[in-house]
């Protein structure tokens, strides 16, 4: 709603990006196509990423990577979680049993690959700079995207299997940062993807700039931002807004109501793993904002200024109506909604009631 379009958002990502769809098969999409992400779920979100560059090289041919004299590689043994013949097969029956590649990142980046035995289960050890402190994970004989996180810089990861195994691999990705993010496919050099970014949905004929309802579902990709970022109700310049935002604070949720960037009302929570799908509502009106979240009234500001009428013109994927990233959301979406009067509050705690 509505249905004539002034609704819809303008989306932009300047590269190609993957998501999972429906039936759990990786794929990739173009330039400007919004993700529908069904990764763990029975309903799809969009995928708000920030950008990020996979540092691997050859991230799907693995006959480029180093490796023991202990282990065999054969390509296209299997099909990969993107549903193409195109995943390797490590296998092994001595000692000394690895492959490792060159992948230049920061401390706090994230060595991440999908793995699963070809027969059984067991563990398989992960490992940064050749260092003899492995990180032991456990795998099965179903796809599974395995990770680390080290706090040491990364110049070389390192996959080492037991002796007389078999495992299929596919999929490696070095990013910087604490979590692994979509899929980004590498051959001969590293690959960026770029961040995606929603905008310019509604008008000022759409939107209640006297009292209204901002209603949101997601869940932020890590528990403490690196900088706060959010979703806002707002005027072109941002300095009129009623935003949802994640704070660098460990699972800080705010609502942050401005009138000519003068805040009205700044109410914050960390009751809530932000990680996790939460459901989000700020009422608005003369002397009056509330902020609930997953049918709790967090608290009520009752010393608020108006917004000129025909104020509101759009809701976009930003704090302050920067877009330049640095404020840019960085969440999955599954639910939007701007109500164009105050929900009661047994409409507002039912509507966000997990």
């Amino acid at each position: 709603l509505p249905t004539d379009g002034v609704g819809d958002f303008d989306f932009s990502r300047g590269s190609e990006a993957a998501r999972v769809r429906k039936d759990g098969l990786i794929e990739t999409v173009t330039n400007n196509v919004p993700r529908l992400d069904w990764l763990n779920s029975s309903c799809p979100s969009l995928l708000l990423e920030p950008q990020s560059t996979n540092k691997i090289t050859y991230s799907e041919d693995f006959t480029q990577w180093n490796k023991s004299s202990a282990i065999t590689i054969t390509s296209n043994a299997v099909t990969s979680p993107s549903g193409d013949l195109n995943a390797s097969l490590l296998s092994t029956t001595t000692t000394n049993r690895f492959i490792y590649l060159s992948a230049s990142s920061a401390a706090n980046s994230t060595f991440s690959i999908y793995v699963k035995w070809k027969n059984g289960s067991g563990d398989i050890d992960l490992s940064v700079d050749g260092a003899s402190n492995y990180t032991s994970v456990s795998v099965t004989s179903e796809w599974t995207r395995v990770s680390i996180t080290p706090s040491i810089s990364i110049s070389q990861v390192v996959l080492r299997i037991p002796t007389a195994s078999e495992l299929y691999v596919w999929g490696a990705q070095v990013e910087a940062g604490s979590y692994k993010s979509s899929y980004i496919k590498t051959t001969s050099s590293p690959v960026t993807r770029q961040k995606d970014f929603i905008d310019g949905s509604g008008s000022s004929s759409l939107f209640n700039s006297l009292e209204s309802t901002f209603f949101v579902e997601m869940a932020s990709f890590l528990n403490a931002q690196t900088n706060s970022n959010g979703i806002e109700l707002a005027d072109i310049s941002g300095q009129n807004r009623i935003t949802l935002q994640y704070d660098t604070t460990n699972n800080q949720i705010r609502c942050d109501v401005r009138v000519l960037n003068s805040a009205q009302a700044i109410i914050t929570t960390q009751s809530f793993d932000v990680t996790n799908f939460n459901k989000m509502a700020i009422t608005y009106k003369l002397n009056e904002v509330k902020f609930y979240v997953n049918g709790q009234l967090i608290s009520t500001d009752t010393s608020v200024n108006l917004f000129a009428p025909n104020t509101l013109t759009e809701v976009r994927s930003t704090i302050a109506g920067i877009s330049n990233g640095a404020f840019n959301l960085q969440a999955k979406i599954k639910d939007l909604r701007v109500y164009d009067r105050v929900l009661t509050e047994a409409e507002a705690i039912k509507l966000t009631t997990i």
